[in-house]
């Protein structure tokens, strides 16, 4: 990681991305975590998936999140910090009526931010579900009605 101040209104290395009809920018990047903000509109979701390699966490400063973890369904409002241990399947949805704003982050780093690069902009879900298990990200099949 080299020293220094990731702007507000920027990306590491000038870098926003589109993934699932989220907006995405990197905020930090070393091999030990990885760090964006998300912009999660309504009715937008990140389908049932398992980071083998990674813990991961959310932080709401804005909105409302649900992350189902199979049956289980767990709420997240500003200022709570959601929790998804390495290989838990865990899904992401923003049924709320508003858009989320959040920090997401991963460790370790892994081949995520990579992931995000070839993600940018990808609508076939397919080439997303081959593109992320390529990246150490395995995609389950979206739950009904999602």
């Amino acid at each position: 990681m080299q020293p220094g101040v990731t702007k507000a209104d920027t990306g590491l290395n000038g870098h926003s991305w589109n993934v699932v009809g989220h907006t995405y920018v990197p905020k930090l990047k070393s091999d030990d975590a990885f760090i964006w903000h998300a912009t999660i509109p309504d009715g937008t979701f990140v389908p049932p998936h398992i980071h083998p390699t990674q813990d991961e966490w959310i932080y709401l400063i804005e909105g409302n999140l649900e992350v189902e973890f199979g049956a289980d369904v767990v709420r997240a409002g500003p200022g709570d910090t959601v929790r998804m241990p390495m290989g838990i399947a865990h899904g992401i949805f923003n049924r709320s009526g508003k858009t989320a704003r959040c920090v997401f982050g991963v460790s370790p780093a892994r081949k995520l931010y990579e992931l995000f690069t070839v993600l940018d902009g990808v609508k076939d879900p397919a080439e997303l579900v081959r593109l992320s298990a390529l990246h150490e990200v395995d995609f389950l099949p979206p739950p009904e009605g999602a």
